[in-house]
């Protein structure tokens, strides 16, 4: 399958997760609102999503993948199978421990991340409840990140692009049927919830068992203190925990950031983890949908170019993806810095969300729209440097950006509140992926191909046409207003969406970039 066609599937299953993602932010939104309640939730579901960001899809992965993909290639499949299987089962004796642990440490954990909740003492109580009975989520998480790693270096992308979709189901259910029968019990209805995340966590590891399953790759995960030991001895495992270290720093320096804002959040205006959240949400449409798909596809591509010794397709699958970013992002940051408040309205403006939410929303929405270009290319900068086993690299430049970050929060903070959280990390975003950028073409990794300068020029000219038609389109509806006539709100967003798409891409036209040409040209 072509690199086009790989990121294409994982682009259409995640906008189906990114749709049922909203439709279960929608829900919440209209029952929930913004509320000290809510920022309980959303405080006690970062926790395992956080852990789970960490050791699973963060240094986990970045360190399981490059080993299994170098593995295949020069091992092949029967020795690769070994390694997966010794794998797992250190890595599900770790994840036992660390959920105990994570169990009984909830109360000190909620503290650290959001000291602010006690602000209202049941929302920090409530936040400590969820947060237990979230918790074991990491657990199945991380071990569907294993099974993601195998599948997507066995090229079978489709299981765990969709699988996400899964967790929102589970949580529309918890949302739309859940949460009514909790009220009518007496109990806090945001905690079905709680209960809906972990029944999603184990629909999607059963999907993912199954997955493996069929292609002869299900783990089999050893019990006794003697495999254990063995599993452990294994050089395949101890390179997994030697590149996991630095990633663990790497990946950790986000989060301590992440931790950083939400204790500045919860300290804010109660509500204020929440707007954020929503921002965050609406982030992920074009973030997942451009920067995940591509690091996906490119990451093993990558590592076995690397492997073969092929740099001239290294660096032209880098070249590739970057100029997707570009041809992407460029048009949706325009869209969030212009159009940002009629997509917030539209999406969310039901129920007991109020205009001064919609607002609130849609600055932090905008802060982060300033860094989407950032965001989506560090998703393909740094598996350039993971393809070649160098994690140190991202580590030092994530431990640089983070100081920057912060230092930012200093002075955005206290004249935007909770937009200049979003604000700080989206320019924090922009510095990470240009130091990638200028380190991989330093070390001679990466050369850019002729034209970067006319094409950057003319996607330019196509995105200031596009935000011509936003800025006016947000400026004369008053789309907040428009809550009484819900479907002609729907319409008139579809309408104006699709009218800048297509001027987008007509514009690119006629400025003379071939669009079909640079979309196959990987293989």
């Amino acid at each position: 399958m072509s690199l086009l066609k790989s990121a294409s599937v994982i682009s259409l299953l995640t906008l189906v997760s990114r749709i049922t993602g909203m439709v279960r932010d929608q829900l919440m939104a209209a029952m929930f609102g913004a509320s000290a309640m809510t920022d309980a939730f959303n405080v006690a579901f970062r926790l395992p999503n956080m852990f789970r960001r960490l050791f699973a899809e963060g240094a986990f992965s970045q360190a399981f993948v490059p080993v299994l993909g170098a593995s295949k290639v020069k091992n092949g499949d029967e020795a690769t199978k070994i390694l997966v299987d010794r794998v797992a089962t250190v890595l599900f004796w770790v994840l036992v421990l660390t959920c105990i642990v994570g169990v009984a440490a909830a109360p000190v954990l909620v503290w650290v991340m959001a000291s602010g909740l006690q602000q209202n003492q049941q929302g920090f109580n409530a936040a400590v409840f969820m947060a237990r009975w979230m918790f074991p989520y990491i657990g199945f998480m991380s071990l569907v990140a294993l099974g993601a790693g195998v599948l997507n270096t066995y090229q079978r992308f489709a299981v765990p692009a969709f699988t996400p979709v899964l967790l929102n189901l589970s949580m529309i259910l918890a949302a739309w049927l859940g949460a009514p029968w909790f009220k009518s019990m007496g109990v806090q209805p945001i905690y079905a919830m709680a209960m809906g995340v972990i029944g999603g966590g184990v629909l999607q590891l059963g999907m993912q068992m199954w997955a493996l399953h069929k292609i002869g790759f299900l783990p089999k995960i050893r019990a006794n203190w003697a495999d254990f030991k063995a599993a452990w001895a294994d050089a395949g495992v101890k390179n997994v925990a030697k590149l996991m270290l630095p990633a663990l720093l790497g990946v950790g320096v986000a989060h301590i950031s992440a931790i950083i804002n939400l204790q500045i959040a919860s300290h804010l205006t109660p509500g204020s983890v929440s707007w954020m959240s929503y921002a965050e949400r609406l982030m992920e449409f074009p973030t997942a949908m451009l920067g995940v798909a591509l690091g996906v596809v490119l990451t093993p591509r990558l590592v076995a170019a690397k492997a073969s010794g092929d740099d001239a397709t290294y660096s032209a699958m880098i070249d590739w993806g970057l100029r997707l970013v570009i041809l992407l992002a460029v048009p949706c940051t325009v869209a969030l810095l212009l159009f940002a408040k009629p997509l917030v309205a539209t999406l969310f403006h039901y129920g007991v969300f109020t205009n001064n939410d919609v607002n609130q929303v849609t600055t932090p929405l905008m802060g982060y729209g300033a860094g989407l270009i950032g965001l989506v290319a560090i998703k393909i900068l740094a598996p350039g440097f993971y393809a070649s086993q160098d994690i140190k690299t991202p580590v030092k430049i994530a431990i640089a950006v983070l100081v920057i970050t912060q230092l930012l929060n200093i002075a955005l903070v206290p004249i935007f509140a909770h937009a200049g959280l979003a604000l700080s990390i989206g320019l924090g975003a922009l510095i990470n992926a240009l130091w990638l950028l200028i380190g991989l073409i330093k070390r001679g990794s990466y050369l850019p191909l002729p034209g970067w300068g006319k094409f950057i020029i003319q996607v330019i000219f196509a995105s200031a046409l596009l935000g011509v038609l936003l800025w006016w389109s947000a400026g004369y509806f008053d789309w907040t207003a428009l809550r009484s006539d819900i479907f002609k709100r729907i319409m008139l967003l579809a309408g104006v969406l699709i009218a800048s798409a297509a001027i987008y891409f007509i514009a690119l036209l006629v400025a003379g970039v071939k669009i079909k040409t640079l979309l196959k040209g990987q293989g």
